[in-house]
């Protein structure tokens, strides 16, 4: 479940995971976030990550997208969630 600005909440086999959001200065367009939040969060998912990986693997990319005009990426994704998580 996402919460806007005050992050995620997932729920698997009785493990309840919180994360909060990725800090931004400036929120331009809300235009696909949810879109790139889940895409993230799969990717994670897809990949055997934890939760809270997914979790900010999602938040991060709906960070970028808000920062943004429009719903498609200007960013290197991947890169920035190699950047917040190794």
């Amino acid at each position: 479940m996402t919460r806007s600005e005050k992050g995620a909440i997932a729920v698997a086999n009785g493990e309840r995971v919180a994360v909060g959001a990725e800090p931004i200065e400036t929120v331009v367009d809300t235009t696909g976030a949810g879109d790139l939040f889940a895409a993230g969060f799969l990717a994670g998912q897809a990949e055997g990550r934890s939760l809270a990986d997914c979790l900010t693997m999602g938040a991060v990319c709906a960070r970028e997208i808000i920062a943004q005009v429009g719903p498609r990426a200007q960013s290197d994704l991947k890169a920035e969630v190699a950047a917040r998580l190794g």
